[in-house]
């Protein structure tokens, strides 16, 4: 942390180093009081049995998976992945008849915390991980980039909720499998 002295350089009026003073050891105080907290909530978090499992999934480090653990709460109450998925903000609201638009639907049901955790989450895995990468450049090419950021965001709240509800670790097979054998033609 600086020192008094090293701030009157920068600052020559004493009013103003000493506004620059108390704020640097206000941010000091900020900074050991978000430890303290960041502590807590991952000693409770590490107490649930999906949490280590749930920093497998692309993205997903320490902090992102304390928010997603917390806010996702019982994975008992979403009785399939699309559901959770759902409740996460991470698929499209719309509600239309006939190919047109009826209302403006639902946007703000869910979780806010949950679907920001996600698309951060989306941002960390598309540098990190060569098969959610593949998927956002694929998706990003038909669409555009929130589109492709959002449907990242889907596959992995899903995964999320496999990982959490079967208590596995993250299987990126089953999020992006490998194409097969291409079959040739009919053989018979």
């Amino acid at each position: 942390m600086k020192e008094e002295q090293d701030i009157a350089p920068l600052l020559p009026h004493p009013a103003d180093r000493l506004i620059a003073w108390e704020q640097v050891q206000l941010m000091g105080h900020l900074s050991q009081s978000i430890k303290t907290v960041e502590k807590a909530v991952e000693e409770v978090a590490d107490k649930i049995p999906s949490h280590q499992h749930l920093l497998t999934v692309p993205g997903v480090g320490r902090i992102l998976g304390m928010v997603i653990t917390m806010e996702t709460g019982p994975i008992s109450r979403f009785a399939e992945p699309g559901r959770y998925a759902s409740y996460s903000r991470c698929v499209r609201t719309q509600r239309e008849s006939n190919g047109k638009a009826k209302g403006q639907n639902n946007g703000k049901c869910g979780n806010k915390y949950l679907s920001w955790a996600f698309v951060e989450a989306v941002h960390f895995a598309i540098r990190h991980d060569e098969a959610c990468r593949k998927f956002y450049e694929r998706k990003k090419a038909q669409t555009n980039t929130m589109v492709a950021t959002k449907a990242l965001a889907c596959k992995l709240a899903k995964a999320v909720w496999h990982v959490m509800a079967q208590n596995q670790p993250y299987d990126p097979e089953r999020v992006f499998p490998s194409p097969g054998p291409k079959k040739v033609g009919a053989q018979g």
